[in-house]
């Protein structure tokens, strides 16, 4: 191993370490390969689990995974949900459309977390990488200028088979799951909290015939005494059914076929259910925590490598995946020298804060869900003819689609537009949130959302979008050009100016990209009805900056706080 004092101290033999292929792993090492970054991603088990777990993805993360190419990919394989429907001792208590969200891809999926790795184990090849499996990374020491690694080739049976390899690189990730090591290795490791005592979960995969529709298209959710189950498709014509009840009696064993058909029968109340053809049973206990940070150094967590998470809502594999892909392109600017300390820095604060918040809802929804009495079911009952999305609500959120994550504490996010217009507009989205998409019509005459102009902006895949909105106010045309100017050093910020008012022919000599709004629908979901303004979109969607569009010399300042001088070392 090299030495400090030693010119292959320095030196590396790949950009990045991805240690774990499951989701995750994959994610982030396809969003990698995207961004045109070497990595080497190893995995410990010498294949696939060949049955699902985590099996479904929501809006915000099939909006980041479609950025990074790889979504129409997983839609193959999946199903598309539009609603669920909850029902409290048999009788329905809410149903819940789940795609009338605002986003392009309102559906959630649904298909095997098997099917989700082999499918993006497809896609990290097409970049170039190989996911290189049975090889366990033993040692982890991280330093100022990278990080030393030691793999290890495992047998069959799991133990060292071969001659072990010394590696450096300049950042690792540790997607590793709730069992792994990387976090263990950097001072991140946490100890789990609450045990929900008295209360397991059974579940089995298997077909299902029943007297309610078994479409793939929708969730069923049976609240009952003592209980909460669900019925929900897994990919190749399979249904999930689990149990989360009191344990009393329970055996401590999976459960078999014919105990599981039963205790469907008196949940639904449907005497004729039939489950054959089995793939997976379970039984498990719940317990959740979180890592004190996110980031180590040069070592960063993503995903249940840094949280178990608790299943409720089906939020753990989305957050880790928004995990991947929220580094891979931080990670893509250090690289190329373009980043200041706060696009790194930002991780941390970010995704921790994230997951914490996460674990919190998670944990007061199981409890809700979990230790609920006769009283409070009858006043879930009232609740539910009056209520708005209660079935939501009863997961511990109000947006299981998590668009509603935000980082406006983030030290990458900056607003000088907060004030008593805010204050009115509250669903303005601030610095910190994700940019909404919105029709506008190019040059050509053709109507696109605006997330084509904000993600993989003129074909940087780590670009910055500069959304110059107009406020449609003509006479401000030139403070646009002038905010142009100001961002022009940095060339991966391409700039959109959103016009509202009648455009000039010859604005910006048909070197700029210019919308228009002219009904204002993109101005109104920015909040910025009649208001001229500079919006700063990063690499993820999310607003960076906002700042009126008289002051372009605030649009410098941030720029040149958190942009590195050009050629800046990784």
């Amino acid at each position: 191993m090299p030495e400090p004092g030693n010119n292959a101290y320095y030196d590396v033999d790949v950009d990045v370490i991805v240690v774990g292929a499951g989701p995750i792993g994959l994610t982030t090492a396809c969003a990698l390969g995207h961004h045109g970054v070497q990595f080497r991603l190893f995995e410990e088990k010498p294949k696939p689990k060949p049955y699902s777990r985590a099996n479904n993805v929501w809006a915000r993360p099939q909006e980041l995974l479609d950025s990074i190419g790889v979504r129409a990919a997983l839609a193959e394989k999946s199903y598309l949900i539009e609603k669920q429907t909850v029902l409290l001792d048999g009788r329905p208590l809410d149903q819940v459309p789940l795609d009338q969200v605002r986003s392009p891809f309102p559906k959630v999926f649904y298909s095997g977390q098997d099917v989700i790795e082999t499918t993006l184990s497809e896609q990290v090849a097409k970049t170039g990488g190989a996911v290189e499996r049975g090889k366990k990374v033993v040692d982890i020491q991280p330093d100022e200028h990278g990080v030393s690694v030691t793999v290890v080739p495992l047998n069959g049976d799991g133990e060292p088979d071969g001659q072990a390899e010394h590696l450096r690189c300049r950042y690792l990730v540790g997607a590793d799951g709730d069992k792994g090591g990387v976090r263990k290795a950097v001072g991140l490791d946490f100890e789990m909290q609450e045990r929900f005592e008295g209360r397991a979960n059974r579940s089995i995969d298997a077909k299902l015939t029943w007297r309610r529709p078994t479409d793939s298209d929708q969730l069923w959710f049976f609240v009952y005494h003592n209980g909460f189950a669900g019925v929900m498709p897994v990919w190749g014509g399979y249904h999930r059914i689990f149990f989360l009840e009191d344990d009393t009696g329970m055996p401590d064993r999976d459960p078999t076929l014919e105990e599981m058909q039963q205790h469907a029968r008196e949940v639904t109340g449907d005497e004729t259910l039939t489950l054959s053809d089995p793939v997976w049973f379970s039984h498990n206990r719940f317990q959740y925590g979180v890592a004190p940070h996110y980031a180590a150094g040069r070592v960063f967590l993503a995903g249940d490598a840094g949280h178990h998470t608790l299943p409720i809502g089906g939020q753990g594999m989305n957050a880790g995946m928004t995990d991947g892909i929220g580094l891979a392109w931080r990670l893509a600017m250090a690289l190329e020298g373009s980043a200041g300390d706060a696009v790194l820095g930002s991780y941390d604060g970010e995704r921790h804060g994230q997951h914490a918040d996460l674990s919190d809802n998670q944990a007061t929804g199981m409890r809700r869900l979990v230790y609920r009495n006769r009283a409070e079911d009858l006043a879930l009952d009232v609740a539910g003819k009056v209520v708005p999305d209660l079935g939501s609500k009863l997961f511990g959120s109000n947006d299981l689609q998590q668009l509603s994550v935000g980082y406006r504490k983030s030290l990458l996010s900056e607003d000088h537009l907060v004030g008593l217009r805010e204050l009115l507009r509250s669903d303005a989205p601030h610095a910190g949130d994700r940019a909404p998409d919105a029709k506008v019509t190019a040059a050509d005459g053709k109507t696109l959302g605006l997330f084509t102009y904000i993600y993989n902006p003129d074909g940087r895949s780590w670009g910055w979008s500069l959304l110059a909105f107009d406020g449609r106010q003509a006479e401000v045309r030139a403070d646009l050009l002038a905010a142009v100017e100001a961002a022009a050093p940095w060339d991966f910020i391409r700039p959109r100016l959103v016009l509202a008012a009648p455009a000039d022919p010859d604005i910006g000599h048909g070197e700029l990209t210019v919308l228009s709004d002219f009904d204002e629908g993109a101005h109104a979901a920015y909040g910025l009805d009649g208001l001229p303004a500079l919006i700063l979109v990063r690499p993820d969607g999310h607003i960076a900056f906002r700042g009126p569009a008289n002051r372009p010399e605030l649009l410098k300042a941030y720029c040149e706080k958190v942009f590195a001088a050009l050629g800046r070392p990784a």
